[in-house]
């Protein structure tokens, strides 16, 4: 079961995932005691010497745990929290908190057991929210889901979602929405315009020219010539 969710326009990269800080800010010296005065001071400045040697340090005193697994259970269920994330991009972020290859495969291939990873219902969802969300178009929908690391097969599954009768009249509504403002421009200036915008959001050229010359005929432009690529 898929549902619409709005993702956002920020990817980030592929695959990137938030970065979790693991320092510690240290308490400010009393109020009236400068940072070296007296005995109390040189007390708390030996501590926190020794508590702030190490990251293994930093992770005990916030209460984190020393098995990598039990570390790479934490950062997967975060990262899980509140938005879906494939398998790779999971996968990167533990790589890039130094969690051990093995310890990572362990809790990546459990998650996917237990159907906390799942990168067809995530291609599923994305196809579902950024076609009916943003109006993309397949090839635009392929490159966004490579980038996040889904298998070819399972993209291929997911945009057979939109059958190209739904593509045309998505792209239909888009021009419809951008032809107000195109409006005392010449007409080879709003063919290009309105082009350029489905041409950004995936869509082919032969139905880009075709959608756009039937909705500037609907306006009673002149369209003689535009059977020409742009």
């Amino acid at each position: 079961m898929t549902r619409r969710t709005e993702w956002p326009d920020t990817d980030t990269g592929a695959g990137s995932g938030p970065e979790f800080a693991a320092e510690i800010s240290e308490d400010p010296p009393e109020p009236g005691r400068g940072a070296g005065f007296g005995e109390g001071a040189g007390r708390r400045s030996r501590s926190r010497s020794r508590s702030s040697g190490s990251p293994s340090s930093s992770r005990a005193e916030k209460g984190e745990p020393r098995d990598p697994v039990e570390q790479a259970r934490n950062i997967c269920l975060r990262l899980l929290t509140g938005t879906p994330r494939t398998r790779k991009q999971l996968a990167d972020a533990l790589r890039k908190r130094e969690i051990p290859d093995e310890a990572a495969e362990e809790v990546l291939s459990r998650f996917e057991d237990v159907g906390l990873i799942d990168d067809a219902a995530f291609a599923d969802a994305w196809v579902e929210s950024r076609h009916h969300g943003r109006g993309l178009a397949r090839r635009a929908l392929v490159r966004e889901l490579r980038t996040k690391g889904v298998d070819s097969t399972v993209i291929d599954e997911a945009v057979g979602q939109l059958d190209p009768e739904q593509e045309e009249e998505t792209a239909r509504e888009l021009v419809a929405r951008k032809l107000r403002s195109t409006r005392g421009l010449d007409r080879d200036k709003r063919l290009r315009r309105l082009a350029g915008m489905l041409a950004r959001k995936g869509y082919g050229e032969g139905m880009a020219l075709r959608v756009v010359r039937q909705a500037l005929e609907a306006e009673g432009e002149d369209t003689e010539g535009l059977d020409e690529p742009f």
